[in-house]
């Protein structure tokens, strides 16, 4: 039975990661990650560089070394530098607002939406048109933004909604007279 690897994940010098079985628990400066990974994956830790290991080249084990490797690099960088997505709002009378802790979006609904943060997701409105999210869990990064973009999707005729920073919206013809 072959042991292979990927390419180590490097380690910067702030960031701690240790392994107790099959959790990996990762510490930096903007704070602290666990996770459980695949019991069949081995993570060894060689001075500033992290390798995981799988067993065979089934097709299984493939997959599964390439989701844990990116999952733990996903996670020594959000300790290390944190995640930020950014959402535009585009649409005439379309807003969006901060009210204590809570999102308010104003999406031509004939009521406002708001949206709670979920635990380690900041939520920041710098202008009524942009939305910025930031943490150190990628998932839920992206989670929470596409929660926020789902409130009013870019529809393809005029492009109004909501959306991803330097996301094209691809706008369809509409219909012209005879």
């Amino acid at each position: 039975m072959s042991r292979v690897g990927l390419k180590p994940i490097e380690i910067p010098s702030d960031v701690e990661v240790s392994v107790d079985g099959n959790v990996v628990t990762v510490k930096g400066p903007k704070g602290e990650l666990s996770r459980t990974i695949h019991g069949e994956m081995d993570v060894t830790i060689d001075g500033q560089e992290l390798t995981v290991v799988r067993p065979s080249e089934k097709q299984k084990h493939r997959a599964i070394h390439g989701t844990t490797r990116s999952n733990i690099a996903n996670m020594i960088e959000g300790v290390h530098k944190g995640f930020e997505k950014a959402l535009e709002v585009h649409g005439v009378g379309y807003r969006a607002q901060m009210q204590g802790d809570k999102l308010v979006v104003n999406a031509g609904y004939s009521h406002p939406v708001e949206i709670d943060p979920i635990d380690g997701v900041d939520i920041e409105c710098p202008s009524n048109t942009r939305i910025v999210i930031k943490g150190i869990d990628k998932e839920k990064v992206g989670a929470a933004a596409a929660n926020i973009r789902s409130i009013r999707t870019p529809e393809p005729y005029k492009g109004k909604g909501l959306r991803y920073e330097n996301e094209h919206v691809r706008t369809k013809e509409g219909k012209t007279a005879k």
